[in-house]
């Protein structure tokens, strides 16, 4: 055979192979690929709540810190010490939630703050200034609940025939005894600088009785 012929023949083989290889590959790229993993995912489903949860008896209790206490600056029995006291209560009697005269009046309270003496019960007004006392005096500030007046003298409530908001209270020495400022304050607002409203009813002072003035001073 010749040489032409030989070439011919490994011409056509090779034209062939190559021919299988692009169907092959044309093949190929006509099938869908598949992905890698085509099975389902698993479903991730939380556990069912409890039907009826218990409380766990080994759990300790929560504890929260208690409010902070409002230390009274004074308790017990006092005198009038002017004319306007004796009037509006007569003897009083100071109570941690209760303030009772001799007369018929009373006033429920709740202490709600301890300023001093400096502090605005209302713009431009002190409680130094109403009370008589030291700028630094430590002031007791009750909210009033509710109140009843004098029983013989209605009209000489602490504030008059307007019902009485707050009543303040200072505790000082004088004289070398004991002497309970007091005044009534009218109004809803808290009492200070920025209160609107809140007007002085009354301002006096109560002595402390004998036995009162007899007691050991309280060690702070």
């Amino acid at each position: 055979m010749s040489k032409s012929g030989v070439w011919n023949l490994r011409s056509s083989h090779g034209l062939s192979l190559f021919a299988a290889g692009l169907a092959t590959l044309a093949l190929t790229a006509c099938e869908p690929q598949k992905p890698v993993n085509s099975a389902p995912p698993e479903e991730i489903t939380a556990p069912a709540p409890a039907a009826n949860p218990q409380p766990d008896a080994n759990a300790k209790p929560v504890e929260r810190a208690a409010p902070p206490m409002i230390t009274p600056v004074a308790l017990g029995e006092f005198e009038p010490g002017n004319p306007v006291a004796i009037a509006v209560t007569g003897k009083l009697s100071l109570e941690d939630a209760m303030l009772k005269g001799d007369n018929g009046a009373s006033f429920t309270t709740e202490r709600v703050a301890l300023v001093i003496g400096g502090d605005q019960y209302s713009a431009g007004q002190t409680y130094a200034q109403a009370m008589m006392i030291p700028a630094e005096q430590q002031v007791e500030l009750r909210r009033v609940l509710e109140e009843t007046p004098p029983t013989q003298i209605p009209a000489n409530a602490l504030c008059g025939g307007s019902r009485t908001g707050f009543i303040a209270l200072a505790k000082v020495d004088e004289g070398g005894g004991e002497i309970v400022k007091l005044i009534g304050l009218k109004g809803t607002d808290l009492p200070a600088a920025s209160a609107t409203g809140v007007e002085l009813c009354a301002s006096t002072f109560y002595i402390a009785s004998k036995a009162e003035a007899d007691k050991p001073a309280e060690k702070k």
